[in-house]
């Protein structure tokens, strides 16, 4: 099997960020924080007698999803009553959508490491409503039905995917969509986006796809890429030693990092869908359609591009700015305090970003660090006007982060100040010299690697606030006439 290839579609479910859930005015909360069963209703708890009614916010949003996935939108959209019992399904069935989904014909293009671009094609995007939640403690199992009936948009891909590091690229660009879109916060810790890949290996010579497994409920894009990868040479064993994939439903177990076979499949499920009779047929006319559209932001695509043709920024950096809708806000307002857009793109991606993962907070969190967007444009503008040199500005930067404190100020407590005097560099510079002639007489017999220690001990003695170009300078002045003598 070693001339074969993954085959991996993806299904992400994506709970929207609505006030009431899918078919009721019960409100919608977070399922992890809030008291368990303290956001149910008579509707969400599938009591006798209960009518449900569509949530016009929850059709929108997902409409804004079909259309930033470039998905076509069918004129006529209908529920169906998808039948199964579990014990966090409290009717016995859920309200989802079939044969005639909200979107359709998609497509996402995604980067690769190699630095071209694919498309995957999404299948389709439905709605449906959410279960309840099962804690199983010891030999029991809870319920929590606060989550029962929330908004849920499904989201099927072509098994155009051909690797856990594409899936994962999927996974990323898919989330960061829903994000910038403002329908999901994009937290698959908490459940509110969750990754199921179907996964099976195909050789070269065949002409069908071999059986495939599911991953259930991934939490995470590294899990993601984890359990595809896992799972692809899984597979690739039980094809090379002669046995068959059994068609099945797959756990990933993060302590021993390997799937594990939940149930196998005789057959496919039988759901018995048909159309949920207490919902009238969805029209969606293209004034509406068009309405939408024009809700739609600037996603992060387009936002690469911009920031490329109109910061001048490469591509790498560009990429890195928008991949969290945070990190791109929080760029664009520092721009808009008059800070250079190439300048502050460094900053952030080395000085900020390297503070960020040494205290382990993550790049969504950037807007609420102590250090707003005016102060940050303040530091880039005091090492753009010569004021700060690199080092200083790195350590005014480790200050602000500790108390958020302005640069200025702290600048001015710390005497940081650069220094760019040339009479009092070259006195510095004359002293280093003076005090180190082994590497001045180096030097002058033609290794040229001792120029940076030298270099290095002037800043030393001007405290590292010399400015590095006028110390530079008046260094390779000052040894060039040397040479001559």
């Amino acid at each position: 099997m070693s001339d074969c290839k993954a085959i991996i579609g993806l299904e992400v479910h994506a709970e929207l960020i609505t006030h009431s859930k899918m078919f009721s005015a019960c409100p919608v909360v977070d399922s992890v924080t809030v008291p368990p069963n303290t956001a149910v209703d008579p509707v969400s708890l599938g009591l006798p007698g209960t009518l449900p009614v569509v949530n016009q916010q929850a059709v929108e949003m997902g409409l804004m999803v079909g259309l930033a996935l470039n998905c076509e939108i069918p004129p006529i959209n209908q529920f169906a009553r998808k039948s199964y019992f579990y014990p966090d399904l409290p009717k016995g069935y859920q309200i989802s959508q079939y044969d005639r989904p909200l979107a359709i014909n998609g497509y996402i293009d995604i980067d690769l490491d190699d630095g071209s671009t694919k498309r995957i094609r999404v299948r389709r995007a439905h709605l449906e409503e959410d279960t309840g939640k099962s804690i199983h403690v010891g030999s029991a199992s809870l319920i929590d039905y606060n989550r029962a009936g929330v908004p849920l948009l499904e989201i099927v891909s072509e098994p155009d995917i051909n690797s856990a590091e594409e899936a994962e690229a999927y996974a990323r660009t898919l989330r960061a969509i829903l994000v910038y879109l403002g329908v999901n916060d994009g937290d698959m810790s908490k459940g509110v986006l969750r990754v199921e890949p179907n996964i099976s290996v195909m050789h070269k010579d065949d002409t069908e796809y071999r059986t495939r497994t599911e991953i259930k409920n991934l939490n995470s894009i590294r899990n993601l890429y984890r359990a595809s990868a896992y799972e692809i040479q899984r597979q690739i064993a039980v094809w090379e030693r002669g046995d068959e994939v059994k068609q099945a439903t797959m756990g990933w177990d993060e302590q021993k990092q390997r799937t594990v076979v939940q149930r196998y499949k005789e057959r496919a499920d039988e759901y018995r869908y048909f159309p949920e009779p207490d919902l009238p047929v969805l029209e969606i006319s293209r004034e509406w359609v068009e309405t939408v559209r024009e809700m739609l932001p600037e996603l992060p695509n387009t936002k690469r591009q911009r920031f490329m043709d109109e910061m001048g920024l490469g591509a790498y950096d560009a990429a890195q700015l928008v991949a969290d809708k945070s990190i791109a806000h929080y760029y664009e307002s520092v721009l808009a305090h008059g800070a250079d857009a190439k300048a502050t793109a460094n900053w952030i991606l080395g000085g900020l970003f390297t503070i960020m993962n040494a205290n382990n907070v993550s790049r969504e969190e950037i807007e609420h660090t102590k250090i707003s967007a005016a102060q940050f444009a303040e530091l880039v503008k005091l090492v753009d006007d010569g004021t700060l040199n690199k080092g200083s500005a790195t350590t005014v930067l480790e200050e602000m982060w500790d108390t958020g404190a302005d640069p200025a100020a702290i600048v001015e407590a710390k005497g940081l100040a650069q220094v760019s005097d040339t009479g009092l560099i070259g006195e510095q510079v004359d002293q280093v010299l003076a005090a180190n002639d082994n590497l001045v007489q180096s030097y002058l017999g033609g290794n040229e690697k001792v120029f940076g220690a030298m270099m290095g001990k002037t800043m030393g003695a001007l405290k590292g606030k010399g400015d590095p170009q006028v110390v530079r300078q008046l260094l390779m002045e000052k040894l060039q006439a040397l040479k001559s003598q």
